[in-house]
């Protein structure tokens, strides 16, 4: 066997139990009268008030943890963290958070990520390049503003005390 046999084999390997954990996580319990909509264990862990989102995050991280061992770019790995960021940051929103988290399926999503890098690296990198610049442009507005808001707060606070 050659060593890209080798590597083909551990990556679908890899994959095989990144889709399973992923079906667990995120589609492994029908919900019934909804007409097969599905929710998994991160749901209902979700549930438990304090540690539930951080479980769920920390089995999503595995996730990401495999992807990078997987030889996954950093591009890709920075929008499966978005995804983590997003399901775990809602998740803390009491009863909407849960009922978010049972629909955005982060884990679902970070594993087609993978399959869609493997299948097609050049494109899935281009991509998630595009999403990483938009993302790390949007925080640096977002800081830009608050820093800037905080100037005006400052000015106004100085101007009372002044007057």
């Amino acid at each position: 066997m050659t060593r890209q046999q080798t590597i083909t084999k551990s990556h679908e390997s890899a994959k095989d139990r990144l889709n399973h954990l992923a079906w667990f996580l995120d589609n492994s319990i029908p919900v019934p009268g909804l007409g097969g909509y599905r929710i998994g264990a991160d749901g209902l862990i979700g549930l438990i008030p304090g540690i539930g989102d951080a479980l769920g995050a920390v089995a999503a991280s595995y996730i990401l943890g495999e992807a990078a061992r997987l030889g996954v770019p950093k591009s890709v790995l920075l929008q499966m963290f978005f995804n983590i960021a997003i399901d775990s940051i809602v998740g803390l929103i009491p009863f909407a958070g849960d009922l978010f988290d049972m629909a955005w399926k982060a884990n679902i999503r970070n594993v087609r990520l993978i399959e869609r890098y493997v299948d097609a690296p050049g494109r899935t990198t281009r991509s998630s390049r595009f999403l990483a610049f938009g993302l790390i442009t949007t925080v640096l507005l977002f800081l830009g503003f608050i820093f800037l808001l905080g100037l005006l707060v400052l000015k106004w606070f100085v101007g009372l005390l002044i007057a």
